[in-house]
């Protein structure tokens, strides 16, 4: 059958399917078996009849047809998909409703042979079927799959499918694919021109592919147009790249301020230099661990709310480890910074330690709970739900510390001993209570960074080493103390982080951040934001 007898039949079948009553006239089991019923003419024949129905009932079926899984079973002269069921078995599926028929020998069964004119023509009548659908989101999709893999075969579908959409949006969607599919034609070369301003308009990678090979065509309309294309998409998905980078960057910089800001209180109140705070963070991120393995085997209805029965559990255990090492061990080491330095580090090797002891060596995964999976196109930025809850639980985290610190009594003589010990203790204040209820506060919020970042990577009991120096990085940069300096030092180290390693790569991009920052505190020794007081100043 030639070109144009198949585009006769074509768009007889598409006259059909716009006549009243084609659906209740059509007899579907008789329509699947005329796909195996002749030689490719007849296959190819019964394909328009389908087409001429309008069904998109029958679209799974020709997909079948168009793979090679599409067979007749020889006891009966029934049409079935077929897949591997493992061995020589295959799995019989319905292909109207999808309901499984169960298993069958392939000597059962005999293919339904296909050749490349019957798989252009399988493409095209999916396009039929799919974009003349009652359903909006069917026929929104099929454009856009038109769009993605043009194929001239399917403009036929296209022009009639367009005369018949209301939709505006989807109405565009097939102007786009009508756009692509004439690219991919050898339709006069006006209308490659006016399609390449189409699809130039759309924008995207997937344009960008399509026009990339029209650079260099012979056609000079046709290469100038395309290069101009080109050079607008190109210029649009560098500003997206961009946007990008930047929410990459707020990403980064939401996690290393959940893992400093606990520092940045302990650190900025007692002065100690607490190298066991990646072990908070480490013990909340296996808290959380543990919380869903009993979640698993005893109420697994349970697992969405995992991560907020984690979080109080978290910060509980983190808090009551660093209310311990504080009360045991720091308290009698303030003012001797080396000593401290090296006594939080044994600790942070007894830790984890301990956690292999307990948990093992290797890695153990922490699942994402259903409203942390998946993600969204905003524009041309692609936006992971698990990144957008944690950079939103960041900032609420950062809001519910501001307000203690600066409305309640504690957060009163958190800041009066930040300011001037000796006058704060002169008032009353306990202040060896306050540092180790601030030392619990700081290592509490370390184990709930921990409950975030096990949603980012696998929990291991190295995970907060990987976090300690950027976090120190992050408290000298922002200024000792102060939580605005550690949430603009944060999101700050995480843009330019970002930045950085397309260009220098990840491991060199952390070199090139950490010599700027010590040139930066050659120049600003207090950091960006530094703390007031006569301690301070003296």
């Amino acid at each position: 059958m030639t070109s144009f007898l198949r585009m006769i039949v074509i768009l007889l079948a598409l006259c059909t399917a716009a006549a009243p009553g084609a659906h209740a006239e059509a007899d579907p089991g008789a329509l699947l078996a005329g796909l195996g019923a002749g030689d490719y003419d007849a296959t190819e024949a019964a394909i328009a009849r389908i087409v001429a129905t309008g069904d998109a009932r029958f679209a799974p079926a020709l997909a079948a047809l168009g793979s090679g899984d599409l067979y007749t079973r020889k006891s009966d002269g029934r049409v079935v998909i077929g897949r591997k069921a493992g061995g020589r078995e295959l799995a019989l599926i319905d292909p109207l409703s999808g309901d499984a028929l169960g298993e069958a020998a392939s000597r059962e069964l005999e293919k339904i042979r296909v050749n490349n004119r019957i798989r252009r023509a399988v493409r095209s009548a999916i396009g039929v079927l799919t974009l003349m659908s009652p359903n909006r989101a069917v026929r929104l999709a099929a454009a856009n799959s038109i769009f993605a893999s043009p194929d001239p075969e399917s403009l036929e579908a296209l022009d009639a499918a367009l005369a018949a959409e209301k939709d505006p949006q989807v109405q565009a969607a097939m102007e786009r694919a009508r756009a692509a599919s004439i690219l991919a034609s050898d339709r006069p070369e006006a209308e490659k021109v006016a399609a390449i301003e189409t699809v130039a308009a759309r924008g995207g990678r997937d344009a960008l592919s399509i026009l990339t090979p029209l650079a260099n065509s012979e056609n000079e309309a046709v290469k100038s147009a395309a290069a101009a294309g080109i050079a607008r998409v190109e210029s649009v998905l560098a500003m997206w790249d961009a946007a990008q980078n930047v929410w990459y960057g707020i990403s980064l910089g939401s996690v290393l301020l959940l893992a400093a800001i606990g520092l940045a209180i302990t650190f900025g109140v007692m002065g100690v230099i607490n190298m066991a705070h990646g072990e908070m963070v480490m013990l909340g991120a296996y808290t959380t661990f543990v919380v869903q393995e009993i979640i698993r085997t005893s109420a697994p209805w349970l697992f969405d709310w995992s991560l907020v029965i984690a979080l109080p559990l978290a910060f509980l255990v983190a808090g009551a480890a660093g209310f311990v090492i504080e009360r045991g061990i720091i308290r009698w080491l303030y003012g001797r910074p080396l000593e401290t330095l090296l006594a939080t580090w044994g600790i942070s090797l007894i830790l984890q330690q301990a956690v292999r002891s307990l948990f093992g060596p290797t890695n153990r995964e922490v699942g994402n709970p259903s409203w942390m999976s998946g993600a969204f196109e905003l524009g041309g930025l692609t936006i992971t739900y698990n990144r957008l809850w944690i950079v939103v639980f960041t900032l609420a985290v950062f809001a519910l510390l501001l307000f203690v610190t600066r409305f309640t009594t504690f957060g009163l003589q958190m800041r009066a001993v930040t300011q001037n010990r000796r006058m704060a203790a002169s008032m009353g204040i306990r202040t060896p209570w306050i540092d180790a209820f601030t030392f619990a506060l700081g290592s509490g919020i370390a184990g709930i960074a921990g409950v975030a970042l096990s949603q980012v990577g696998n929990v291991s009991p190295s995970l907060g080493q990987g976090y300690i120096i950027d976090s120190f990085m992050v408290v000298v940069f922002g200024g000792v103390g102060n939580l605005w300096g550690t949430l603009v030092g944060a999101l700050s180290l995480g843009v330019l982080n970002k930045f950085l390693e397309p260009y220098a790569g990840a491991v060199l991009g952390k070199i090139l951040v950490l010599v700027l920052i010590i040139l930066f505190i050659q120049k600003r020794p207090r950091g960006l934001f530094a703390q007031r007081g006569r301690a301070v100043e003296s």
